[in-house]
């Protein structure tokens, strides 16, 4: 049952998404033609696998002391 309202769920979203105007999106125009994307990509890039990492050790950490108790 859990599947199934979730895939229902999903596909209400997926079809909001091709409900949206076929625009484009004049500030990713510019950043793609000055090449700074790219800068963008990285740096969000960095965030997220420091994030990743971060919470890796926390997992961890909390698993010893977990273990030690």
């Amino acid at each position: 049952m859990k599947k199934l309202t979730l895939l229902l769920l999903l596909l209400t979203f997926c079809t909001v998404v091709f409900a949206q105007p076929g625009q484009q999106v004049e500030m990713a125009d510019a950043l793609r033609q000055s090449g700074k994307i790219y800068v963008v990509v990285a740096t969000i890039s960095i965030i997220f696998v420091g994030l990743a990492i971060y919470l890796f050790t926390i997992d961890r950490r909390l698993k010893k002391v977990e273990n030690d108790k």
